[in-house]
């Protein structure tokens, strides 16, 4: 099996890498970072989002596998001191078959955007994009299936995948949803509503067959936030967004619910409902 790893390039994080390479050397694994069957990311999230845009021309042939080295994430299922057990299961898998991963694929979001100055460029996201005005309120017009819907004032619009609705659209009052669910989610981030601008107040849930069109005010300089990377438009004619064809894989070397993630991160208790001591 070939493997890659990306950390976050903290102290622990580095160590566990290192550890990480020696016991899969050990175990008959091999490092690849150019063309990997599985990416370990060795930290948080963010880390997680990271590895994903790095291996992003290949998710069609690369499975993500998560170590925490902070606080519990959505994408990582592995604890630090449980990195020698991870290395077992994944050589086991390659070598005698004895143990069968289960693999879970999520759904992505696919913008395409149109530009006056470079024409129509597609990009993937894996959580979420926004799409905020630099030096005043967004102003935009929604279409969904190519029909107006409303016309948007405020801060800003956040369009997430299910498995990134327990981030940014969360905190904006967005519903969480399971991720084997293919849809995309729009919230709005502070909407302006008056008798020009009016919006329906809630965010919207559209199916894998739907997709929906952001068509900005002409004249606005713009910041357009994909994940972790930062685009600064001031000629886009607008943003088309539907649920991707592709997929990300991730690899479950054991049981790890949604819903018992959702818990633990945000309610804090275990399945007996105890708060932990500690």
């Amino acid at each position: 099996m070939k493997y890659a790893v990306l950390n976050r390039g903290d102290e622990l994080s580095v160590s566990l890498t290192e550890t990480f390479h020696r016991l899969a050397e050990a175990r008959g694994l091999v490092r690849d970072d150019e063309e990997p069957e599985i990416v370990l990311s060795i930290g948080g999230d963010g880390t997680m989002l990271q590895a994903f845009h790095r291996y992003i021309n290949r998710i069609d042939h690369t499975a993500f596998v998560g170590i925490h080295t902070g606080h519990l994430g959505f994408y990582a299922d592995w604890k630090p001191d449980e990195i020698e057990l991870l290395v077992h299961m994944m050589a086991e898998n390659r070598s005698k078959d004895q143990i069968n991963p289960r693999i879970v694929r999520y759904p992505l979001i696919e913008l395409e955007l149109d530009r006056e100055d470079t024409g129509k460029k597609t990009y993937i996201a894996l959580n979420e994009f926004t799409l905020k005005c630099t030096d005043n309120t967004l102003v935009a017009q929604i279409d969904i299936n190519d029909e107006l819907f409303e016309m948007f004032r405020g801060d800003g619009i956040c369009v997430s995948t299910p498995s990134g609705s327990t981030a940014y659209n969360k905190s904006l009052g967005g519903a969480m949803v399971h991720p084997s669910i293919p849809a995309i989610q729009l919230a709005e981030i502070a909407s302006i509503n008056n008798r020009v601008y009016r919006t329906l107040g809630s965010s919207l849930i559209l199916p894998k067959h739907h997709h929906f069109d952001i068509r900005p005010r002409q004249g606005q300089n713009l910041l357009l936030s994909i994940d972790h990377i930062n685009i600064r438009l001031s000629h886009l004619r607008s943003i088309r967004c539907r649920v991707a064809d592709q997929r990300v894989t991730f690899v479950r070397y054991r049981p790890f619910p949604f819903w018992k993630r959702v818990r633990e991160a945000f309610l804090g208790y275990d399945e007996n409902g105890c708060y932990p001591t500690n």
